[in-house]
């Protein structure tokens, strides 16, 4: 992915008065995934985040093999605004990462519209944790994998599918978190699935 970077939205507006819908999305993953980066890419508004730098406190508590660089963490959520038209307005929640701040995720899926699940092939076993949360509340999500720099072994989206031992039904894409454009198909991905689920649905006796 050499040195891509964020695309910043061409301007920040500020929320209409006549918006009127609001939809939850909810971004998850393992430690490290790009969470925070995907919603701070992608957001129209500044993101409000809780990163904290990692301390000594972490060591042997928070499992860092494959993303030793990481200097910060988020602690409690990410939080970041798409405004699809004038009346309906996306908002985004990045769930934290480490394992002792998972007691979280069940509040933040709450009134959740749908989720994207943020793969690192690095660390494929961090995502069961969220798939299977996911999958326990009935909500319904895409998969994205984040493509890195080092991503050697580029693995295709079908072995992923079967590592993760996920249906046909449900979405994948790569992806690149640190890429606007590329945050937004992950999301157009999401709505997609959602679209034809609900079309499902009516069409159902």
């Amino acid at each position: 992915m050499g040195s891509a970077t964020s695309e910043l939205p061409a301007r920040r507006t500020p929320l209409a008065d006549d918006a009127e819908t609001g939809l939850k999305i909810v971004v998850v993953g393992g430690f490290g995934v790009g969470k925070t980066t995907l919603v701070r890419s992608v957001s129209e508004i500044r993101p409000l985040n809780t990163e904290e730098v990692m301390t000594q406190a972490g060591a042997g508590i928070d499992e860092t093999a494959g993303v030793e660089r990481k200097t910060t963490t988020t602690v409690a959520f990410d939080f970041g605004r798409i405004s699809l038209n004038e009346r309906m307005v996306l908002y985004l929640f990045g769930a934290p990462g480490q394992e002792r701040f998972w007691f979280l995720w069940d509040r933040l899926f709450s009134g959740t519209l749908g989720a994207v699940v943020l793969v690192d092939t690095r660390r494929m076993q961090d995502s069961w944790y969220a798939i299977d949360r996911l999958e326990h509340h009935n909500t319904p999500f895409v998969v994205a994998v984040n493509r890195f720099d080092d991503d050697t072994d580029r693995f295709t989206l079908e072995e992923i599918r079967q590592a993760l031992a996920l249906g046909e039904h449900v979405p994948m894409i790569d992806c690149d978190a640190r890429v606007r454009s590329s945050c937004k198909d992950v999301l157009v991905s999401l709505v997609d699935h959602l679209y034809t689920m609900a079309l499902a649905q009516e069409g159902t006796p």
